[in-house]
C-alpha cells in the first residue's frame, strides 16, 4: 500500500502530514494497486482497449479532415477549438452552483442533428425534465438516464448509439475497481476507460468534474493528462455573467474564452462582451482605466478601479480582486521608486469590474492609471484606454497583437490609446489618436493633473 497525493498524484512510501510536491497538507490518502483492481486489466476485461496496430511511417498515414460538430452555441464552439470534434473526452469543472449543469444540458437540447445522451448520478430523470423545461427548448433527440455504474452506462450506450454522452457527473461513476464512489482509484480507472472508449466508437464524451477548496478540479493530475480538453467554467455566483476558459485542448487552441449571462431562461451567449464590460462605467469618479486584456484569440477591454486611502490601522493593505495581488505590489513599488509617487502609507485597493479574473501584462498600465488617478483624485476621460506592459525600470514595453487591440479599441468608440513607444512599428492607419509614451513617469506628468 502507498499514499498518493489528491492534489498533485505524487506517491509516498508512507503517509505524512503535507506534500512535499505541491504542499498541501492531510492531502495523502492510502492507495492499493492489485492485479484485480488495475486500469489495463479493467479495459482488457471490457474489451475497451484499441485495436492491435502497427507502426506505420508517418508519409504513409492517410490525412483525414477533421469534422467537427457545431452546436448553436457561438461561444462553446470558440472554446471548443470550433467546434465537438468526434471521439474527444472533454472534461468540464467549476464550483457547485455556477451552472454546469445547465450549460451541458442546454447543449444537449440545442445539438438537433444528432442523438445526445445525458446520464446523471446526481439527479433523477423528472429532476432534470424540471430544469430542461426552464431552459424552453425543444428536446428531440435528447435522452437522459440515471446510472452510476460506468459498466450498465456504456451498455445503455451501444445499445441508443449517440453521437455525444455527457455524464454528470465524474465523482458520481464507478467501476469494477477497488475504491469508493469518487475516490482517486475510480475516478483515473473510469476516466482512462471513457477515453479508450471513445476513441474506439467515435462518440464525444463530456465529464462534469467538480473542484476541491483551492479552485482546481478535483484530482486534477489525474483527469487533465487523461482528456483531451480541460474547459473551466468560472464567476462569481453573485454577478450575472460567467467564462467558460480553455485550460488544455488537443483540437484547438488553449485559453480561449467564452461569455454567458446567466438568466432565468439559462445561459445566453455574449458576443460583444467588451461592450457589456463597460456599459456601467462612470466617468466622474477618479480611479478608473480602462484597459485591454487578451484571452486566446479574442480582445477584451475592460474597467480598471482603485482606491487609495490614508493607512490608519498599522501596515498598509493591498488588496486585488480579479488582480495577481504580486503584481500589484511590484507596480506599487514602480510607482514609488520610478514616478516618484508616496505609496508606502496608504491603503490600495484594485478590482477588476465584471467578476473576470485576468493575468494579462497589457493591463499593467491601465492599474498603474487608475491608481494614480485615485491618488491624486483626478478622474480620467472615458475615450481613453491604456494598452502597455510597465518594467521595473518604469519604462513601458510593447504587447501581443497590438494592433488588433487597437482595431477593437477603434470600434468601440475609444478616441485616444496610450501604448509603449516601442510599438512605433505599426504600419496600419487608425481613426483613433495613438499617443506613444516611453516611461510610466512621462505619461503621468502628462495626463494626471
Amino acid at each position: 500500500m502507498t499514499f498518493v497525493c489528491t492534489n498533485c498524484s505524487v506517491k509516498y512510501a508512507k503517509w505524512q502530514g503535507k506534500c512535499d510536491a505541491c504542499q498541501t497538507w492531510n492531502s495523502l490518502t492510502p492507495f492499493i494497486e492489485s492485479a484485480k483492481s488495475s486500469v489495463l486489466s479493467g479495459l482488457a476485461n471490457n474489451a475497451l482497449s484499441l485495436p492491435n496496430n502497427q507502426p506505420i511511417k508517418m508519409d504513409d498515414v492517410a490525412a483525414l479532415p477533421l469534422v467537427r460538430l457545431c452546436t448553436q452555441d457561438i461561444e462553446l464552439n470558440r472554446v471548443l477549438g470550433g467546434g465537438i470534434v468526434p471521439g474527444s473526452l472533454v472534461l468540464l469543472g467549476g464550483e457547485p452552483g455556477i451552472g454546469k449543469s445547465t450549460l451541458l444540458l442546454q447543449m444537449a437540447l440545442q445539438l438537433e442533428s444528432c442523438k445526445v445522451l445525458y446520464a446523471s448520478g446526481e439527479e433523477t430523470v423528472a429532476q432534470i425534465k424540471i430544469r430542461a423545461e426552464r431552459l424552453a427548448l425543444a428536446a428531440q433527440n435528447c435522452f437522459l438516464l440515471q446510472e452510476n455504474s460506468l459498466r450498465k452506462l456504456l451498455e445503455h450506450v451501444d445499445t441508443l448509439q449517440p453521437a455525444v454522452l455527457i455524464i454528470d457527473s465524474m465523482q458520481t461513476l464507478y467501476g469494477e475497481e477497488e475504491g469508493g464512489m469518487g475516490s482517486m482509484h475510480q475516478i483515473r480507472a473510469c476516466a482512462t476507460r471513457l477515453l479508450y472508449y471513445a476513441k474506439q466508437t467515435g462518440r464525444a464524451i463530456f465529464l462534469i468534474g467538480h473542484i476541491n477548496k483551492e479552485g482546481t478540479l478535483a484530482g486534477p493530475k489525474l483527469l487533465e493528462h487523461i482528456v483531451d480538453t480541460v474547459l473551466q467554467f468560472e464567476g462569481d455566483k453573485h454577478f450575472l455573467y460567467r467564462m467558460v476558459r480553455t485550460i488544455k485542448n488537443r483540437f484547438g487552441a488553449a485559453s480561449e474564452l467564452g461569455m454567458y449571462e446567466m438568466t432565468a431562461n439559462g445561459l445566453q451567449t455574449v458576443p460583444n462582451p467588451s461592450a457589456v464590460l463597460l456599459a456601467t462605467q462612470d466617468c466622474s469618479v477618479s480611479g478608473t482605466a480602462i484597459g485591454s486584456c487578451l484571452e486566446g484569440s479574442r480582445v477584451f477591454f475592460i474597467e480598471v478601479q482603485s482606491l487609495v486611502s490614508i493607512s490608519k490601522y498599522g501596515n498598509p493593505q493591498r488588496n486585488a480582486t480579479g488582480y495577481d495581488p504580486r503584481r500589484l505590489t511590484m507596480l506599487l513599488a514602480v510607482l514609488e521608486k520610478r514616478a516618484g509617487l508616496r505609496l508606502q502609507d496608504r491603503d490600495v485597493f484594485v478590482n477588476i469590474t465584471g467578476g473576470l479574473k485576468v493575468d494579462d501584462p497589457a493591463l499593467d498600465l491601465a492599474v498603474c492609471m487608475a491608481i494614480v488617478g485615485s491618488l491624486k483624485d483626478s478622474a480620467i476621460a472615458h475615450d481613453q484606454c491604456f494598452i502597455a506592459e510597465v518594467g521595473l525600470s518604469g519604462t513601458l514595453r510593447k504587447v501581443l497583437r497590438v494592433e488588433q487591440r487597437i482595431a477593437e479599441a477603434e470600434r468601440l468608440g475609444f478616441k485616444e490609446v496610450f501604448i509603449a513607444a516601442q510599438s512605433q512599428s505599426i504600419t496600419r492607419s487608425f481613426r483613433v489618436k495613438i499617443n506613444y509614451v516611453q516611461t510610466l513617469k512621462e505619461l503621468i506628468t502628462c495626463l494626471i493633473h
